[in-house]
């Protein structure tokens, strides 16, 4: 029972990290290169979107990852176990109090009522999510090398 906790909490968080590397290195990219106003409206959908669903799957992998450490307490890889933990719970808290904010704000701009520093804001969001990403990625490496 626990192996399988141990794949499917590996599998949650690896694809949460698969997504917003594509969302950082991809998704914005391509949306940023398109012509007139469709790159906004674009991002605007994709923090509508993106917005509803990222907030369930990022709690679902802490509790996994929560639920991995009590099950397996006292082996070896606990503490790495309690690591990933601990960065998930950083970039919630990071999500909530940087990245939120902005999402909230710029899923309603249209091209008629965006704020004079939109692509600016949207600069913030970008660079703050790499950051989100990085941690999110070192939450993902420690899970399996709890396994080893």
């Amino acid at each position: 029972m626990l192996s399988a906790l141990q794949v499917v909490t590996i599998v949650s968080v690896g694809l949460l990290v698969g997504v917003e590397l594509a969302v950082a290195l991809v998704l914005n990219r391509i949306l940023d290169a398109l012509p007139e106003d469709a790159g906004q409206l674009g991002r605007a959908h994709g923090g509508r979107m993106l917005g509803a669903a990222m907030p369930v799957w990022y709690i679902g992998s802490l509790i996994l990852v929560v639920i991995w450490a009590v099950a397996d307490w006292g082996d070896d890889g606990t503490g790495l176990v309690i690591a990933s933990g601990a960065l998930l719970i950083l970039s919630v808290i990071m999500s909530l109090l940087l990245l939120v904010p902005i999402n909230n704000r710029s899923k309603k701009w249209t091209p008629e009522n965006r704020p004079a520093d939109w692509k600016e804001q949207g600069k913030r969001w970008d660079r703050l999510h790499y950051v989100r990403v990085a941690i999110i990625v070192g939450a993902f490496a420690l899970l399996p090398a709890a396994l080893v």
